[in-house]
């Protein structure tokens, strides 16, 4: 069966994760997408390889770039120059979606805004993702989403336990939110222009993505207006919904949210009969009266035991649970490797690596680039071409760049 988006082309104008990872999405899904890069060495992302981050691998591209560009073609225009602004907008009238994370400011001095765009071709779907979005104040308040997505919204001060210090945010998980919530606009943007034939402009802040995310904690703080309680391993209320360290230094995660069925179980997989009969843990309610006597109980049984013993014995139980994994460990998940949630790109040099692939799936639909981003600038004339740009005019334009 064809790709949902076979036919439909896509110009980029973005640096870094959120706008490309909807694109990489986009090629996912069978959208042709033409990535734009203004700088003329290509953007920064593109040379972050894994030994600038503190690893020890000679990898000689920037895997992270490849996740989120992947099945693109590239061409660089500097947009700083009349004729390339004039070229990129005849590449525009061929395509029928534009995303970008340029700040509305620069989008104005281009000409990229979406009014301006929907103006020129009316037909067009136009996507954005900003920190703080297109009105208010701080509409050109440039952000990552360390900043508007996760220390200014709270939810860096809740990720953590009492009296622990907040921790940084890991490369790209706001941005990747964000790109899924893009991309969900895109396609109903697409169906309703499908249906008029008017295209329009689709919207995602990083701040609006995180009120999103971390919407169970924040409908309630709306409501109660105070400060929400922070986890403490030691003393919550439901021992069965906790982190326990093993023994040999590793940690695992109980889950179980409604602990009623799951108490007796637990007992058995501790050999522990003893608790489920004393009078501290026998109901719910005395459980939680009792909860940093029990876990003080759970924490001497579960450092008995290592956690390749535990694991047979909690999935005997029908125990709701996880290892702490490492990421070392997690990309050799085998339930992942099973279901295809990684697969390999193909790259002219560095040849063929992994990367965890589409967040979906679509039964009887192949989804998923095969092809890492091509070489910058690659495609240039090929590109300018496809746009109606003569021989005369790609020798101009590229001597210019």
């Amino acid at each position: 069966m064809n790709a949902p988006l076979a036919g439909i082309r896509v110009v980029e104008i973005a640096h870094y994760v959120a706008v490309p990872a909807a694109g990489a999405l986009l090629a996912d899904l069978g959208a042709e997408v033409i990535k734009v890069e203004v700088p003329p060495q290509g953007e920064i992302y593109r040379r972050s390889k894994p030994r600038y981050a503190g690893y020890q691998s000679d990898f000689p591209e920037g895997p992270g770039f490849h996740l989120d560009n992947r099945g693109k073609r590239s061409i660089v225009l500097d947009l700083t120059h009349p004729e390339a602004r004039a070229a990129l907008l005849r590449v525009i009238d061929g395509v029928d979606v534009v995303i970008t994370n340029l700040l509305p400011g620069r989008r104005r001095k281009y000409g990229l805004d979406h009014e301006s765009l929907l103006a020129r071709k009316p037909s067009l779907v136009v996507g954005a993702i900003s920190g703080y979005g297109l009105g208010g104040e701080e509409a050109d308040r440039p952000a990552f989403d360390y900043a508007a997505f996760w220390a200014r919204t709270g939810m860096m001060d809740l990720m953590r336990d009492e009296g622990v210090p907040p921790s940084m945010l890991r490369p790209g998980v706001g941005d990747h939110a964000a790109a899924s919530n893009l991309v969900c606009a895109i396609l109903a943007a697409l169906r309703l222009r499908d249906a008029t034939g008017a295209g329009r402009y689709v919207e995602v802040s990083l701040l609006q993505t995180a009120l999103h995310v971390l919407g169970c904690d924040y409908a309630t703080a709306l409501v109660t207006r105070e400060r929400v309680p922070r986890h403490d391993r030691k003393r919550t209320a439901n021992a069965l919904w906790n982190s326990y360290p093993v023994a040999g230094g590793r940690w695992l995660m109980l889950v179980m949210i409604d602990p009623t069925a799951y108490w007796p179980r637990l007992c058995e997989a501790l050999e522990r009969p003893d608790l489920a009969s004393d009078a501290r843990f026998a109901e719910p309610f005395t459980r939680a009266a009792n909860s940093a006597a029990l876990i003080a109980e759970l924490e001497r049984e579960f450092a008995r035991r290592t956690l390749d013993e535990w694991r047979p014995r909690l999935d005997a139980a029908g125990l709701i649970w996880a290892p702490v994994a490492r990421l070392e460990e997690a990309v050799d998940d085998p339930q992942a490797r099973a279901m295809g949630y990684i697969a390999g790109l193909e790259h002219p040099e560095a040849g063929r690596f992994e990367i965890p692939m589409t967040p979906f799936r679509i039964e009887g639909v192949a989804l998923g680039a095969t092809r890492a981003c091509s070489p910058l600038d690659a495609d240039a004339e090929a590109i300018l071409r496809e746009a109606g740009l003569d021989d005369s005019e790609i020798a101009k334009l590229r001597t210019r760049e």
